[in-house]
């Protein structure tokens, strides 16, 4: 199918432009591009068509550990178009990044993606991170996976074949990341590896501190729990020994340490404190102490000079109906992915 797709393009003189929907209604086309492989055409999620899935894989994570829904080796990516998706025009690009255990095709995220930017000229695309995928190329992965490469993945290959197949402005004015949890760390690790490709980044509620033992021992839990996809992993599969003095990719790559990049680039910081601590103990616990590696990164980016936005939502009785300031809470997650894109609104370049 893709290949008569592709001879098509020839015959009507169009190879190079993005594709489009091939009728009112249908979702976009998409053809292989910068090593990925497309193995699902895009389909929408519900009859609103402005959400879809397409399946893709990679030799940079030919395999990975899944959860319930998922295909080792098959990555599915959500797209949410703006409401006037149109030819003739460009849009600039937010790479959403999930959290832990999560998926990028949940309804909570499609949700947040199609509420925060109705009426908004922005495209939103979620890349798949696995369970455990921790946005980092992995220093010792099992052989029983193969290469576990997922920073090269997103950077190298989602982003350009993102390009490649919408009408995005293809620049980094027009491009931001954010991301939840572990999604957060990712967000702030990828726009301090590549400061070159993005103009805005947003952490919600990020562990973003990687020499904070508490951080540290929570990315080793999440190797070792079934709940974060089957099968697991050995404990120094993802940054190494998190022990002294094995641990220099932990140091390396703990983005809280190393905020220089980030200088003139939007920056935005979204947590809450757990709020009532006997209240959903779990995840109470967790948002606290996403807050303190949050304060950490806040305070390199005052010492740095860096102009920053930082919000501190607390209990999030001020900051949104039913956020009551937990870790994975949908309402403390939509309203600051409402807040966000009012941030890149008015940064990013528009069509």
């Amino acid at each position: 199918m893709r290949r008569v797709a592709a001879i098509a393009a020839v015959l009507l003189g169009v190879v190079g432009a993005p594709p489009s929907a091939a009728a009112a209604g249908a979702p976009p086309v998409f053809v292989d591009a910068h090593g990925l492989t497309v193995v699902k055409q895009p389909s929408w999620v519900d009859g609103n068509e402005r959400t879809f899935v397409v399946t893709v894989r990679t030799a940079q994570v030919p395999a990975y550990s899944v959860l319930e829904h998922q295909v080792s080796g098959e990555h599915v990516i959500m797209v949410t178009l703006p409401d006037d998706y149109a030819p003739g025009k460009r849009y600039p690009v937010q790479y959403h990044l999930h959290g832990h255990p999560d998926r990028p095709d949940t309804v909570v995220n499609q949700r947040m993606f199609e509420e925060s930017t109705v009426g908004v000229p922005l495209i939103t695309v979620a890349p798949n991170g696995s369970g455990r995928g921790w946005y980092t190329n992995w220093a010792y992965p099992p052989a029983a996976l193969g290469p576990q490469n997922w920073e090269a993945f997103h950077l190298d290959q989602v982003i350009p074949f993102i390009d490649a197949n919408l009408r995005t402005i293809p620049t980094r004015e027009a491009r931001a990341i954010s991301g939840h949890s572990m999604g957060g760390f990712g967000a702030f690790h990828y726009a301090e590896r590549r400061p070159d490709l993005f103009a805005y980044v947003g952490s919600f509620s990020g562990g973003l501190d990687l020499l904070n033992q508490e951080q540290r021992a929570a990315v080793a839990a999440t190797t070792q729990l079934p709940g974060s996809g089957t099968p697991t992993v050995p404990v120094g599969a993802i940054f190494g020994v998190p022990v002294w003095p094995l641990d220099g990719m932990w140091n390396a790559r703990s983005p809280a340490q190393h905020v220089g990049p980030l200088r003139g680039m939007g920056v935005a910081m979204y947590v809450g404190d757990g709020g009532d601590l006997l209240d959903n103990p779990v995840q109470a616990v967790m948002e606290n102490r996403a807050l303190a590696t949050n304060l950490v990164a806040r305070d390199h980016l005052v010492a740095a000079g860096i102009a920053h936005t930082f919000v501190n939502y607390g209990d999030g009785s001020a900051w949104a109906e039913g956020c009551t300031g937990k870790h994975a809470q949908p309402a403390c997650l939509m309203a600051d992915m409402r807040h966000f894109v009012r941030l890149l609104t008015r940064s990013l370049t528009q069509p």
